[in-house]
């Protein structure tokens, strides 16, 4: 049997900010699942399960948090189930829920990621102490510098690359009303002025500490048919994940995100993602991991990708347009940071997505990725529903 068309019918987002202060973790995740509802013109009464991820518990502190979030989201009485990837874990979450829409095992799901980073400190929190790790480095950004020198001393590119990429993000983030970062006064020089935090890291390359929460509306042919506006349409979507650490490891092109980005292209019928993908919200916590994601999605060939960078096809006017939202650079909530690449790479088909809109967008990809580069979840998403 054929598996069943899958449609995105409503998004929502919250504002996405340092802190919100003004709700609770239940008020947060309220507000977006309400919007999304919103957007799709349907009520609590016509979910029939819901699919909810963040990153680890510890990074608020509030153990098995989806217990006492039922409530809030309709789920009394209702299947829920919780998904944990690490950061990937937005994305992998929306497929969780597509998945159970494609085995008809459930009509209309309601999904949702969400972070509320200000009532903890993820930076503390992702820094191990003796013994499990040598006192040498703070945080995500110290764990991945040297991958980041690793792509350089292999590609050969210019130190200026990581400034390119977070000048670009964060004004696209100007064209988008939820992102956290709006620098209105950036600029190219103001990027490469700012302190070195991990070399060749500096301070305006690396992302946020977010509040916010996003959701979505997934649901079958016949519920797309019932929708008030034009759907996006699953066209593929996977995961892979490998070990942190394996001999042979490679950190700068990771294998399972080669794999995952194999099979969503195989799902959808893709064989030159450069000329066939309109544009990609990819999973970009520091600057230079864009030019080494468009490598291992196979948008550019080994050492190329920060060609691409440089030459402005992954601007917004670009040939292949890449976080035309602001990004991970500009909003990191991060349990839900790889939901609103999915969201946004479905808004952008839509047509719905305002001002960082790209003209024409028919087929677009949404990427996260988590860990130690070892969990990635992708999906693709188009205008039209898939050929089966």
């Amino acid at each position: 049997m054929s598996k069943e068309p899958v449609a995105v019918v409503g998004i929502g987002q919250t504002a996405h900010v340092a802190a919100r202060r003004d709700l609770s973790i239940a008020g947060l995740v309220r507000e977006a699942a309400g919007r999304a509802l919103e957007d799709a013109e349907l009520t609590w009464a016509d979910i029939d399960a819901v699919v909810i991820g963040k990153a680890p518990d510890f990074f608020e502190g509030v153990m098995m948090p989806e217990l006492y979030l039922a409530d809030a989201l309709g789920a009394v009485g209702k299947p829920m189930l919780r998904v944990h990837t690490a950061g990937s874990v937005g994305g992998s979450t929306a497929l969780v829920a597509a998945n159970l829409v494609a085995a008809r095992v459930h009509g209309t799901v309601l999904t949702l990621a969400f972070e509320k980073q200000s009532e903890s400190n993820a930076m503390w929190g992702l820094s191990l102490p003796i013994p499990f790790q040598q006192p040498l480095l703070a945080g995500a950004g110290g764990f991945f510098a040297p991958h980041v020198r690793a792509y350089m001393r292999r590609s050969g590119a210019p130190a200026t690359i990581g400034a390119l990429v977070a000048y670009k993000d964060r004004r696209n983030a100007l064209k988008n009303p939820y992102a956290h970062l709006h620098e209105h006064d950036i600029t190219l020089e103001k990027v490469m002025a700012s302190p070195m935090l991990w070399d060749p890291i500096r301070y305006s390359e690396t992302c946020p500490s977010s509040d916010g929460a996003c959701a979505m509306i997934l649901t079958d042919r016949a519920g797309a048919a019932r929708a008030p506006r034009p759907p996006a349409w699953m066209l593929g979507g996977a995961m892979r994940s490998e070990p942190t650490l394996f001999a042979g490891k490679d950190f700068v092109s990771p294998r399972a995100g080669r794999d995952c980005a194999a099979d969503v292209y195989r799902q959808a019928g893709i064989t030159d993602p450069r000329r066939e993908i309109d544009g990609a919200e990819i999973y970009v916590p520091f600057s230079w991991y864009e030019p080494m994601w468009l490598e291992n999605l196979g948008f550019a060939d080994e050492g190329e990708g920060w060609k691409l960078t440089e030459s402005g096809v992954t601007e917004l006017d670009g040939d292949l347009p890449v976080n035309m939202s602001g990004g991970v650079l500009s909003t990191n909530p991060i349990g839900a940071s790889g939901m609103i690449r999915f969201a946004e790479a479905a808004l952008q088909v839509r047509g719905q997505a305002g001002e960082h809109q790209v003209d024409g967008a028919r087929r677009v990809l949404g990427h996260a990725y988590g860990g130690g580069s070892q969990f990635f979840s992708m999906w693709l998403v188009g205008a039209q529903p898939p050929h089966r």
